[in-house]
């Protein structure tokens, strides 16, 4: 049930798929309040022991509808000038077309994860499932280009003038 390495390379296996009210990924707007649900594939059922424990899960999941790679690109919602390098951007253009969002976990009723904050396309494929800890907590988060466009507000986690 693991991943398979097919000539080198590894070959990931989907555990399942998300059920979002997004049809189309253009139309992820607002997706911290949005609610979806992640269905796990009876085969990895088992695999959600204990899951319930926690409030938030780390979702990692495939850009399937995304073709080709840029290296540089403008955010996809919003084309604000200059073209940004692609790591320090959520563009699903990428070397490996891998996503990760943070959810907050409703409920879980057998191989169904009722969560909020879903920002993937209805029919996404899901790759894993990973628990949100304490040690996943960050302090002084800065987010660069994405503060000085005035797209992102500084957290009250982050240090202030006085602090620092």
């Amino acid at each position: 049930m693991t991943a398979k390495l097919d000539g080198g390379s590894p070959r990931l296996v989907h555990i399942g798929v998300a059920h979002t009210p997004f049809s189309d990924p253009r139309d992820v707007e607002e997706p911290q309040e949005a609610e979806g649900r992640l269905e796990i594939y009876s085969r990895y059922e088992k695999a959600l022991k204990d899951v319930e424990g926690f409030s938030h899960l780390f979702v990692i999941w495939l850009f399937h509808r995304s073709e080709g790679c840029e290296l540089t690109c403008c955010p996809t919602r919003r084309s604000i000038p200059p073209p940004r390098g692609l790591f320090a951007t959520r563009s699903p253009y990428r070397v490996n077309p891998l996503a990760l969002t943070v959810v907050t976990l409703l409920e879980r009723n057998g191989r169904f994860l009722h969560v909020r904050g879903v920002d993937m396309a209805d029919g996404t494929p899901l790759l894993d499932i990973k628990p949100y800890t304490d040690r996943d907590r960050k302090e002084g988060i800065r987010c660069g280009w994405l503060e000085t466009a005035g797209l992102r507000a500084r957290r009250d986690s982050e240090p202030s003038e006085e602090g620092s």
